[in-house]
């Protein structure tokens, strides 16, 4: 399901994948939205059918990347608190981000909004309640009494008026903050008062993973959820995207987060009934694509999050395949690359996997930094992009590279990895048809996809043989691809192994990729790489 997510925003004849559209140093001072218009072309030509850009919300500062989310409904369209000359964001206007997306969907490109849902920061007021200190390392253990505290809690947004919503967040609105003004003291309290607890449906991690940071919202409150369900409902209904990256999941009530998929859905539906739009068939996939970050090393409580999410199909990030992959690069030729999908959640549960790299969370420079290493991430993205399972996710600072702040002593900068435009092409015009797997050699794995074609008058798409190693010496496998290719000539379309390879007359070729390397052979006469 989650491989065809954005198939009810665009038909492509070729396989979707999805690109994270920024890193953590993308560019500020508004200009990220034109950037991403501009570029509009290109990732849609190289095969990218869909986009996760970053929170477009009102975030505390005007350069904040929009995770310390201060107002939904501001898309860089009200005077910033802190500097009543601008509007935008980080990323621009919203008329620039409108403008950003337009080209996108021209571009046949779906958009799927980055939603921070999980806390408040950059509050305009103080408020003075009670609350009630809880241990760091178990939030469900109290430390002393309840007492008066200080914290921001209060948003009245006075630059937007109320335009779209005249809700106002108050500390009733919030379980618990990590900041007591009156005292000066950092900590994590828990609000007091009539219905106040945790919520008990998130991780159990230090007792329970409510709490993240700043001022955690109470999705139980019913004012909250309603203002939520809103949102939503108009983001749905007037910007042309496609659904939501759920931020943070593992720290917000479940029910809500299935609750806000069930809503955005309906709208989605709706939507299309209003427009005279014949109805989604949903029984590839449902209408309204919707992921989460469930961060977490665990297979174990990723299943757990996904198999009691309810009735609602949902996707997350297969944060195991990427540690598998970190690990995978850091042990070099020790590591048996037979087990580089083991305890994954697209090994377990291919339908709702989203794969990936690397992210803006585990690049350099990050709290939650675990880059995979520079030398086997081509063969992390052979592994995710031409293979059938799991709805790759590419990264854009793997693309274009890691931008550094100029504060942060760069360490924050890193390079593009070659050529990972030539793999997402590989995926667009080779990565069809049955999978045949030559899986018998801890250093050096390859498969085939056997296409589409019958014959050489098919419109359809040529096989492919995608092979790997980790070693120190050269990787070579016999794979099959089938007879209709016996005597002809096989080549690596990424250009990294010269030569060619004959196809035998049962159908097999033996491919080739340097060491420490990946290649991905086709036909030398296909139509497609003239696309290289």
């Amino acid at each position: 399901m989650a491989s065809s997510a954005n198939k009810h925003s665009d038909a492509h004849e070729h396989n979707y994948t999805m690109m994270q559209a920024f890193e953590w140093y993308t560019q500020g001072e508004g200009k990220h939205w034109k950037w991403l218009g501009d570029n509009a072309k290109r990732f849609g030509d190289m095969g990218i059918t869909a986009v996760w850009i970053p929170p477009p919300t009102k975030g505390a500062s005007a350069s904040s990347t929009g995770y310390d989310i201060m107002d939904t409904w501001d898309l860089g369209e009200f005077p910033n608190a802190d500097d009543n000359s601008s509007t935008a964001t980080k990323y621009g206007t919203r008329a620039e981000l409108e403008a950003a997306m337009k080209e996108l969907r021209n571009n046949g490109i779906s958009i799927y909004v980055d939603a921070v849902l999980n806390h408040r920061m950059g509050a305009n007021e103080k408020q003075t309640f009670k609350a009630r200190m809880v241990d760091q390392n178990d939030r469900t253990k109290f430390i002393g009494e309840p007492y008066d505290i200080e914290g921001w809690t209060k948003f009245d947004f006075p630059n937007r008026k109320g335009k779209y919503s005249d809700f106002k967040w108050g500390f009733e609105h919030f379980t618990g903050v990590d900041w007591d003004a009156k005292t000066e003291t950092k900590a994590i309290f828990r609000i007091e008062g009539e219905n106040k607890h945790w919520a008990s449906d998130v991780d159990k991690e230090n007792g329970n993973y409510d709490f993240l940071m700043g001022a955690d919202v109470d999705h139980a409150h019913p004012e909250v959820e309603k203002d939520l369900l809103n949102w939503g409902a108009w983001m749905m209904r007037n910007f042309p995207i496609a659904g939501f990256r759920f931020d943070a999941v593992k720290h917000m009530s479940r029910d809500f987060v299935h609750d806000f998929v069930k809503h955005i859905r309906e709208q989605a539906r709706t939507l299309r009934k209003e427009r005279g739009v014949e109805p989604a068939d949903e029984s590839e996939g449902p209408i309204a694509f919707s992921v989460g970050e469930f961060w977490k090393d665990s297979l174990d409580s990723c299943l757990k999050y996904l198999g009691n999410f309810g009735d609602e199909q949902f996707s997350l990030f297969d944060a195991p395949l990427h540690y598998n992959f970190k690990e995978a690069g850091e042990a070099g030729e020790n590591f048996d690359l037979r087990k580089v999908f083991d305890g994954s959640i697209v090994q377990a549960r291919p339908i709702d996997a989203v794969t990936l790299v690397d992210n803006h969370d585990t690049q350099k420079g990050q709290a939650l930094e675990s880059t995979v290493p520079a030398q086997f991430k081509p063969l992390a993205y052979a592994l995710i992009l031409m293979r059938t399972d799991g709805y790759p996710c590419v990264f854009l600072g793997d693309l274009d590279g890691c931008n550094t702040t100029g504060i942060d002593n760069g360490e924050g900068k890193a390079d593009p990895m070659a050529d990972l435009d030539k793999f997402v092409k590989a995926r667009k015009y080779y990565a069809y048809g049955e999978q045949k797997d030559a899986w018998d050699h801890p250093n050096c794995v390859a498969w085939s996809r056997l296409g589409t074609k019958t014959d050489d008058n098919d419109a359809g798409y040529d096989a492919s043989a995608t092979i790997i190693c980790n070693g120190s010496g050269q990787g070579s496998k016999w794979v099959e691809v089938g007879k209709r290719y016996k005597g002809q000539n096989f080549v690596d379309v990424i250009g990294w192994f010269q030569g060619q390879q004959k196809v035998n007359d049962d159908g097999w070729v033996e491919v080739h990729c340097h060491p420490r390397s990946a290649a991905i052979w086709v036909p030398e006469n296909s139509k497609h790489r003239e696309f290289f």
